[in-house]
């Protein structure tokens, strides 16, 4: 069973579409439109399609979790810019996590071995 927000859960088996809700149809506890097997219209859940997925089990299907982490957080200035209420240091902290979480050592192939 997945869960899908609003006390909705539905068979992992069953899901066979995801649709992020963009827009200004997004919001309000509205992030995915979930499409299920035997029923007609999608079900919205209140969950990302990222996170719907790895409740399934299908963790290598987000082969781009930096770019949602990066939507997320393009949403969020959004959302608490439009509400008049920015938090800067919370939001310095999210994209400061993010470039770190792209920027490691660089590791650097050896052709050969050494003796």
């Amino acid at each position: 069973m997945v869960f899908l927000g609003f006390g909705k859960y539905v068979r992992a088996d069953r899901i066979y579409a995801l649709e992020p809700i963009r827009g200004k149809d997004r919001g309000g506890g509205k992030r995915t439109y979930v499409w299920v097997e035997g029923v007609a219209e999608p079900i919205v859940a209140s969950r990302t399609e990222r996170t719907i997925l790895l409740e399934m089990g299908q963790r290598d299907a987000l082969a781009t979790p930096i770019v949602e982490e990066a939507l997320s957080l393009a949403q969020r200035i959004v959302t608490d810019t439009e509400k008049g209420r920015v938090d800067l240091n919370d939001l310095g902290r999210r994209a400061r996590h993010l470039l770190e979480s792209t920027s490691g050592p660089v590791e650097t192939e050896k052709l050969f071995e050494e003796a």
